[in-house]
């Protein structure tokens, strides 16, 4: 399919360069799209531990790799969580393994978000989830109104981040815009 396609463009698949493009192209797809192989219960491993915190934990800033579904080509950027516990906690690290599991599909990033909110809610039942994801989509970036600076933000809410108070913390939270800075 790569080496038709490589045709198509007007290129010789057989040029030194691009032999062995079709097998990289393959196993670069493989890696970007793990996401379809790994499930969420297999990323957490064990992490959701008995813990009677309740207040706000946050993950700022997790980077973000994953591919537009509508173009396949690349958009990245960063991922904010968090939740306020109801018994559970979940460790620190699976937070980021959780975003990749979604982000490692061919994507968009309304749905990604929503999918990132959703999981956290099933897995640890907190009282509520707040996901933002800010990224830069190459298929606004390279082509089509080709805006180099445009940023795509999206949040999903859930449970008590729904209301004003706990939303406003966890927003000034993720943009950086605490009374700590």
């Amino acid at each position: 399919m790569v080496r038709r396609l490589l045709e198509h463009i007007g290129e010789d698949p057989d040029r030194p360069g691009l032999v062995r493009t079709p097998a990289r192209v393959t196993s670069s797809l493989e890696w970007l799209t793990q996401g379809y192989r790994t499930s969420v219960s297999e990323v957490m491993n064990g992490a959701v531990f008995e813990e009677p915190h309740d207040s706000m934990i946050l993950v700022r800033d997790v980077e973000l790799y994953s591919l537009c579904e509508h173009h396949l080509l690349p958009f990245f950027g960063k991922t904010h969580v968090a939740y306020i516990p109801k018994g559970k906690i979940l460790g620190l690290s699976k937070i980021p393994r959780l975003v990749d599991v979604f982000a490692r599909r061919l994507q968009i990033q309304e749905r990604l978000t929503d999918q990132v909110a959703d999981a956290m809610m099933d897995l640890l039942q907190p009282r509520g989830v707040g996901v933002v994801i800010e990224a830069y989509h190459l298929c606004m970036m390279m082509r089509g109104v080709e805006k180099q600076h445009s940023k795509t933000v999206t949040s999903a809410l859930r449970g008590v981040f729904l209301e004003g108070k706990t939303r406003d913390e966890f927003l000034r939270l993720a943009h950086n815009r605490s009374d700590l800075d």
